[in-house]
């Protein structure tokens, strides 16, 4: 966080270690983070959210894309195509629709990317944790017999 503040994004709240055992930081929000700042490009876990300002959704998906990771994407629209645009062209490996993200038993989570491979939880989760072996058997002719 400190190289974006020096950068340019600015703090608008917490962004202090807090005191006391252990390793705890404030909840932090960021806003104005330049273009090749750390909490532009990295994946940035809680507890800091960044703000980016777009103009328009092409702007919107570009800023969301602009990134070698692609772990989860939320958007928000009151408009259907919109949603759609979203969901198609956002390269993250979850994409939310109205809804912050959140991990769910039920369904694959996962990323794109340099997010990581595979998809934990849900079937596809599964999955992952076993190996598969295919067999496939034939008969052989029975001209194939000899005596």
């Amino acid at each position: 966080m400190n190289e974006s503040v020096s950068a340019g994004a600015r703090v608008l709240a917490g962004g202090k270690r807090i005191d006391g055992p252990g390793n705890y930081f404030e909840p932090t929000v960021l806003a104005d983070i330049p273009v090749g700042s750390p909490a532009y490009q990295e994946e940035t876990f809680g507890p800091v959210a960044s703000i980016f300002r777009a103009r328009d959704v092409d702007d919107a998906i570009h800023i969301a894309n602009d990134t070698s990771f692609g772990l989860a994407s939320a958007a928000w629209t009151r408009d259907e195509a919109e949603a759609d645009r979203f969901v198609r062209e956002l390269e993250a490996g979850t994409v939310f629709i109205n809804g912050m993200v959140a991990s769910d038993p039920r369904f694959p989570f996962g990323g794109m990317k340099h997010s990581g491979y595979g998809r934990e939880l849900g079937p596809w989760g599964l999955r992952e944790f076993v190996n598969v072996k295919t067999v496939r058997r034939s008969t052989p002719p029975a001209s194939a017999h000899t005596e």
